[in-house]
């Protein structure tokens, strides 16, 4: 695990040199096709050699939750152990790994109609009215989202309409639900803010000149696709496609991603910070550090 930019693809393809591994893949936006320099995917040669599961799994226009994730990871996993074979998961979408370790409240799947019917009403009044509805049904809920998080929001709105039963209450029933294997987790993560933010910023100045531009207006191109899916509001996408809009030029885009960059770095490591059982492994630290900290903690599993 650990925020974005802080190298968990390049430690995870070196594990794979060093063990029999097979990587699953963590992440909410490497999950769609044609997100790919945005996205920091692995490269197609990348991925030929370490191939990771759950990588371009679903179009742009479908909507991929956390239950879903949950599925197709225990599938990946049981292959893998089935094979013989170690399986790493990487990436930084902390609600995933929290799904995949506890389980979740069975939910009523997305439902396109009432969703639309959310975003309708959010364009007419804006997310606050919306917010101001949830905390009408599901104060507790509410409390806990910004009256702007349109992704958050609509979710929870979705599953009283489509259920009659809140989030809260359906939270409120879940029962642990441990898949059977022995967990080791480690961070890796930056010794400071300040390099953290210099690597990410670097990262997306790459991304830019690579064409990051030009994959949004690709996507745009399509006809079917709109600001309030999933994919387009993955960090980055968002700020391009609002460019291409014409809301701002390419500089004020560049900085919007940089900044909305920044502070998903920081959710995650307000997640991280709180995390159990959790090994830490400096960015910056020889690989060959970071690789004996890993196979040191499995080898004391493995002998005890």
């Amino acid at each position: 695990m650990g925020p974005t930019a802080s190298g968990k693809t390049d430690l995870a393809m070196a594990l794979c040199d060093a063990l029999p591994c097979d990587i699953i893949s963590v992440d909410s936006a490497l999950v769609y096709r044609g997100l790919d320099i945005g996205s920091a995917k692995p490269s197609p040669a990348e991925l030929a050699r370490y191939p990771h599961a759950l990588v371009d799994i679903c179009d742009p226009s479908e909507a991929y939750s956390a239950a879903m994730f949950r599925r197709d990871a225990l599938r990946e996993m049981q292959r893998s152990s089935d094979a013989g074979r170690i399986p790493l998961l990487v990436g930084g979408t902390m609600l995933y790994f929290k799904a995949l370790l506890e389980g979740l409240a069975d939910m009523p799947e997305a439902d396109p109609a009432i969703r639309e019917a959310i975003a309708d009403k959010a364009k007419r009044e804006g997310w606050p009215a919306i917010h101001a509805e949830l905390a009408g049904v599901d104060p507790v809920c509410a409390e806990q989202i910004h009256p702007n998080h349109s992704q958050r929001l609509s979710r929870a709105l979705e599953v009283y309409r489509a259920s009659g039963v809140t989030m809260s209450e359906w939270r409120a029933r879940q029962i642990e639900q441990r898949p059977p294997w022995q967990f080791f987790q480690f961070a890796v993560a930056p010794p400071d803010r300040a390099e953290l933010h210099r690597r990410i910023a670097l990262r997306l100045r790459i991304m830019f000149e690579q064409g990051f531009v030009e994959e949004v207006r690709s996507l745009m191109a399509r006809g079917d696709l709109h600001e309030e899916l999933p994919a387009v509001r993955a960090v980055g996408y968002r700020q391009v496609w609002q460019h291409l809009q014409g809301r701002y030029d390419l500089d004020e885009a560049f900085e919007r991603a940089l900044i909305a960059s920044r502070q998903l770095a920081k959710r995650q490591m307000t997640w991280l910070r709180g995390w159990k059982d959790l090994q830490w492994l400096g960015t910056g630290e020889r690989r060959e550090d970071q690789l004996n900290t890993v196979i040191a903690a499995l080898g004391n599993a493995i002998s005890d």
